[in-house]
């Protein structure tokens, strides 16, 4: 009699997980329908940040550099002053230069003067021809050294202004590498370096099937995609994630594929008004790869993998679980595109998926899937 019991009562305990089963019922799994928007699917490609102008300053006369005008890493604006070289021997030259002025302005007065009398006694006859012409010749002579001493001054006054070295532009300036009291040479000794900061580049290279992928569609917007760029509107996004992606426009792109390489570089232009990106920084750029089209979007949890296979699980209205076949394409507002197997009407589970066994029945409970995914 005790072996019945204990029998049965190991019978009992391995038969209550399926009476506890039975009683809870298909698992809860959360379902949606795909969201259906307008979409552009984007490339993204690795790049570099570029100076939209990088100037070396370099002095344009010889002397001993007297002053430095600026704080090294500062801000400059265009025409702003940034080293003297002495000026003592530009001043003294200018001054000599205006003295060779007033002996040949002299000259040449005296000369015009003595042509003229002679021109006026030649018609009377007291005077020969030669003495005209000698007299037309001083004026000549007289005439071509005011001339090359006023040229003279021109190059001494532009002597004495390059003395003072100007930002020939707006932007960043790098350390001052000559320190006051050395010898600057003209056209020789690099002094700083100059980069603009606002708007700034960012070049990237795309290969031949990208090239030709993005010149079709430019050409269906009526636009080139040699000529600007196409003008397509990018955004760059950089390592710090809580910086956010940046909005610039394509505006060149190069005008052969390299044989080497493959490659085509092209380049876009950002406002950087704070300075947040630098040259030389790298980043990633998405590009819109595609004309807009209505795409449909699923979250990431809703895709299963199947060996080589990617499956969402659909459910009917007895919540019956069948498995579609889908090909994912890139995220978009936080959902993964499906390009092929879904239609967008299908309801599909969403949260709870382990449960959502092919052929079994769940319990479904509806939700609506925002336009961007909540992060």
């Amino acid at each position: 009699m005790q072996q019945t019991i204990g029998l049965f009562l190991a019978i009992l305990i391995a038969l209550m997980p399926s009476f506890s089963v039975a009683q809870q019922g298909p698992p809860p799994v959360t379902v949606a329908r795909p969201v259906v928007k307008t979409i552009v699917e984007d490339d993204e490609f690795v790049g570099r940040f570029e100076a939209r102008a990088d100037v070396s300053i370099r002095a344009r006369v010889t002397g001993y550099l007297q002053e430095v005008h600026f704080s090294d890493g500062s801000i400059v604006e265009e025409g702003q002053v940034l080293f003297t070289i002495d000026q003592r021997q530009f001043r003294t030259a200018l001054r000599q230069a205006q003295a060779l002025i007033d002996v040949a302005q002299a000259t040449y007065d005296f000369a015009e003067e003595q042509l003229e009398r002679a021109e006026a006694l030649i018609a009377n006859g007291n005077i020969p021809q030669s003495t005209v012409d000698a007299r037309r010749e001083a004026f000549l002579s007289a005439q071509g050294t005011l001339e090359q001493s006023r040229a003279a001054l021109e190059l001494a006054e532009l002597d004495l202004e390059y003395s003072q070295i100007t930002a020939p532009m707006a932007g960043r300036i790098d350390q001052a590498l000559v320190d006051p009291g050395n010898l600057v040479l003209a056209n020789d000794t690099m002094l700083t370096s100059i980069i603009s900061s606002d708007p700034i580049y960012f070049n990237f290279d795309i290969d031949e099937r990208y090239f030709l992928a993005y010149a079709r569609d430019a050409r269906v917007r009526g636009v080139s995609l040699q000529e600007g760029g196409g003008g397509l509107e990018v955004r760059v996004s950089v390592s710090d994630r809580s910086i956010p992606p940046q909005v610039g426009y394509l505006d060149f792109s190069e005008n052969r594929i390299d044989s080497e390489t493959g490659t085509m570089r092209v380049r876009a232009v950002l406002d950087n008004p704070d300075d947040i990106l630098t040259p030389g920084l790298f980043g990633r750029v998405n590009v819109p790869g595609s004309l807009p089209y209505e795409g449909i979007l699923v979250p990431d949890a809703a895709i299963v993998a199947d060996q080589n296979r990617r499956l969402v699980m659909s459910v009917d209205d007895e919540g019956n679980v069948t498995p579609i076949p889908v090909r994912p394409g890139p995220r978009i507002d936080g959902y993964r595109v499906i390009r092929d197997g879904l239609e967008g009407s299908e309801v599909i589970v969403v949260e709870g998926i382990i449960r959502a066994r092919p052929g079994s029945v769940v319990a479904p409970e509806m939700v609506e899937l925002p336009p961007v995914a909540q992060n």
